[in-house]
């Protein structure tokens, strides 16, 4: 840090006194430097890159595809992608989990964490570390053993209803959706609850105890007071959420093994892992992958304006 001298005259009369201008510190820049460098290198070139791929298109040709050309095309492999029945279902498949999925899994987070925060709950402590545990689960860990309680055969679940006369079929065409949000909710769940907590704990004592001495009870203290202060919290888990559920593909990818009613492009991302990886069409890929993108940024951007827009209110 350097430093300059400056001359201040003294109102009447007598010696000028110098005066010391601190110039701004680049301290703070050098620490954020190396983020800014890793973030530049893995998160902003690879999607310009993502981009500048989507508007290409490679051709092979001679033997065995030896010789490959590469194209500008414009937006022409974005309208491949929204003229693509298989894409544009995944993408309204995904919407439709979210919808059913993401309010759920919130609402039961929010009463667990209530639940854990009232003054009559027992060893609190304990039940976190059980919510939490499935979160430390890898995905594809918990994919597959919940594989296991759902294959007729292997599933205790699958015995246990036909011993009452039901049929249960998890991996049936309109029940394989659901049993993937049951994989989602039982995964993640104790996390949004510790999110949840952490808030309510943040919360000033006094608060409850000034509602007390006006005779609100633990409910009304609930919906009063604790629900409203939690709101950021609960927007959050639920941008999260939203995020998440648009990214489902470790899940169906383990479960297809099980069902044929999961196909190559039953998300979005794998759909998109099926064009690259697959079929070797990259820049087919990339577009699909940054309609993605698109629609995740509308929707993540759309939940916060209206929540905003509700508080300015």
């Amino acid at each position: 840090m350097t430093s300059t001298l400056v001359e201040r005259p003294i109102v009447g009369g007598g010696e000028a006194q110098p005066r010391r201008r601190r110039r701004p510190s680049r301290a703070p820049y050098l620490f954020i430097l190396p983020f800014g460098l890793l973030f530049i290198a893995c998160f902003i070139l690879p999607i310009g890159y993502g981009v500048i791929e989507s508007l290409h298109r490679r051709t092979r040709s001679g033997l065995l595809g030896g010789d490959v050309e590469r194209n500008f095309v414009a937006l022409d492999n974005y309208a491949r992608a929204v003229g693509d029945a298989d894409f544009m279902a995944s993408i309204g498949r995904v919407l439709l989990f979210g919808v059913v999925q993401v309010p759920f899994m919130i609402l039961m987070a929010l009463i667990l964490a209530l639940i854990l925060d009232s003054a009559s709950a027992r060893w609190p402590g304990f039940f976190r570390g059980v919510y939490f545990l499935p979160y430390g689960i890898p995905g594809v860990i918990a994919s597959i053993l919940w594989a296991f309680l759902y294959i007729p055969g292997l599933s205790p679940l699958v015995d246990a209803a036909a011993l009452v006369g039901l049929d249960a079929n998890f991996l049936g065409k309109d029940t394989v959706l659901w049993s993937l949000a049951n994989i989602v909710i039982w995964h993640l769940a104790g996390y949004n609850v510790l999110v949840v907590t952490a808030q309510l704990k943040a919360i000033p004592a006094e608060v409850f105890e000034a509602a007390r001495i006006d005779g609100a009870g633990a409910v009304r203290i609930a919906v009063s007071i604790k629900v409203p202060l939690v709101a950021p919290a609960i927007v959050l888990t639920a941008l999260f959420a939203i995020i998440g559920t648009l990214q489902l593909f470790s899940e169906p990818l383990m479960l297809r093994a099980a069902t044929g009613n999961i196909t190559s492009t039953y998300t979005p991302n794998m759909s998109a892992y099926h064009q690259a990886f697959l079929i070797n069409d990259y820049n087919y890929a990339a577009a699909q992958a940054v309609l993605l993108a698109v629609v995740t940024f509308v929707l993540s951007f759309g939940l916060l304006r209206m929540i905003l827009g509700k508080g300015a209110k």
